[in-house]
């Protein structure tokens, strides 16, 4: 007999699981005993009011002894000597779409600029070490994308293109804790997404797919308008029936070699702006009403308001996290935020991004559709020099892989101590800085404490979204121009996100 349930319980009670057996057997008046299992369908906090509670679906199975929960499970097909498809890029979006193929009996052959994911480690240590950045192995290039050293945020609001409980069962699958299927905001965390990675390589080698790292994208082959083939490192030709270009947000030079051979790309709106760390006890104290408690996971929060017309908003919103050091060259600054799986640093960080309309972008006529890129770069740039042409390595809390290995220095003048004042408003964009100001006036209304003293602010946050679209027929995701030529996820402007990515690279798959 399987019952369902909707319980609104105390963390204490949902978060331990003989607690909630003991729970849900007083709930149905049976012996604990008499439950064979229990399945968490949905779990969320309700943080509304003081007496905080836990918000759950269950389905619990009595009396059967026999039962068998369910797992997912997927097989995949040997298509060591099938017609091969290109996939350029190895982030969420260029692996899912590789299991798909295998799935409809298509080779997958991937093109990856990049290190696997476990020397990929050794670069990125490098970064906090040394200053140095590899510009082709580094926190956005390699194995996994920019998506396997950040929070592994599972969240989407995509869920009308595709299915993002198959998108979560294969993280599961793959490794991935089983809250992951659940969680109202699922997350992996940066320590736990490297097996994960590693893993759907396994299955997409068993299977007969190929990786080729290292293998950097120099130039398409095209015939009458039609996909041929790609060119790597300046050299070897791949040939092939299509070519996925999931490159990622960050690849500039895909953009670059797109405009070069006249191949339609079209400038779009994104965003641009800071990271803010706060102390997380601070942010706990304020969603949490000072009564997180020993059970309560760390305390996020979301905020938005409009500024002159534009949005303002948090973007990838890391509890218990630290900050990290972004960019793909060395004569730039970026920032981004991720954490663990157990979120347990100290420090909470947002980014706080500016809505940047076409517009709003200097110099678009002179550039066209690389003005936003030339804008972003711009920025970055500006950052580097105000920084004292140093890296930011802002770490009080590291993953295991890069502990004892560090001696990071925060130089000065790449961040403001509370608000926002000099140096940031000497370089920074008036249309992002002024902006930020009024925001985070009205956040500071939000969260009590949102400016104080102790509050620190990093720049540059640039890489929240595609300053380009790849523009695709909607029907047949092909390039408009371009034959068998499928731009995909984050870095074609179609997604923001792993989930997003992942559910997009399965829809190019199924396309072709």
């Amino acid at each position: 007999m399987i019952n369902e349930l909707s319980l609104i319980l105390p963390a204490e009670i949902a978060y331990v699981k003989s607690n909630l057996k003991k729970e849900i057997a007083k709930e149905l008046s049976i012996q604990e005993n008499d439950i064979a299992y229990i399945n968490i369908i949905k779990r969320s906090v309700d943080a509304r009011k003081k007496d905080i509670k836990i918000v759950l679906k269950v389905q619990v199975v009595v009396d059967e002894p026999n039962f068998k929960a369910y797992t997912p499970k997927f097989e995949y097909l040997d298509v060591t000597n099938k017609e091969h498809v290109i996939i350029v890029g190895a982030g969420p979006a260029g692996l899912y779409a590789a299991l798909r193929l295998i799935e409809k009996g298509i080779k997958p052959i991937i093109i990856e600029r990049g290190k696997q994911v476990s020397e990929r480690k050794i670069d990125v240590a490098d970064i906090y070490k040394n200053n140095i950045i590899n510009p082709e192995s580094n926190y956005c290039f390699g194995e996994g994308g920019a998506g396997v050293f950040s929070d592994g945020k599972l969240f989407t609001r995509s869920t009308k293109r595709g299915d993002v409980n198959r998108i979560l069962e294969l993280l599961y699958y793959h490794g991935a804790k089983q809250e992951v299927l659940f969680d109202a905001h699922p997350h992996i965390g940066t320590d736990k997404l490297p097996t994960i990675i590693k893993n759907i390589r396994k299955t997409i080698l068993d299977a007969g797919g190929e990786f080729l790292f290292n293998s950097k994208l120099t130039d398409l082959i095209i015939e009458n308008n039609k996909i041929k083939g790609i060119e790597i490192n300046n050299s070897d030709k791949i040939l092939g029936k299509a070519v996925i270009l999931a490159t990622g947000h960050s690849a500039d030079d895909i953009y670059e070699l797109l405009y070069s051979k006249n191949i339609a790309i079209e400038a779009k709106p994104f965003a641009m702006g800071i990271r803010v760390e706060h102390s997380q006890e601070l942010i706990d104290n304020v969603q949490y009403h000072g009564n997180r408690g020993k059970y309560l996971p760390a305390a996020s929060y979301s905020l938005s308001t409009q500024i002159d017309g534009r949005g303002v908003y948090s973007f990838c919103m890391c509890p218990g996290g630290f900050i990290v050091p972004s960019a793909t060259s060395n004569n730039q600054l970026v920032v981004n935020g991720m954490s663990s799986s157990e979120r347990n640093s100290k420090f909470a960080n947002s980014g706080i991004a500016v809505e940047i309309r076409l517009e709003d972008i200097p110099d678009i006529n002179k550039y066209g559709a690389l003005a936003g890129l030339k804008f972003q770069q711009q920025l970055e740039q500006t950052a580097y020099i105000n920084s004292g042409k140093g890296q930011v390595a802002p770490v009080q809390f590291l993953p295991d892989f890069l502990k004892n290995k560090i001696s990071a220095k925060i130089p000065e003048t790449s961040y403001i101590p509370g608000v926002m004042s000099s140096p940031i408003h000497h370089w920074m964009p008036e249309i992002i800085s002024d902006r930020l100001k009024k925001a985070f006036k009205i956040f500071n209304n939000k969260i009590m404490g949102f400016i104080n003293p102790d509050a620190v602010i990093f720049a540059v946050e640039s890489r929240t979204s595609s300053t380009i679209r790849i523009p695709r027929n909607k029907e047949t995701l092909q390039h408009i121009n371009i034959k068998g030529l499928y731009p995909c996820g984050e870095g074609a402007g179609y997604s923001g996100g792993i989930v997003s990515s992942a559910i997009d690279g399965v829809r190019c798959a199924e396309a072709i």
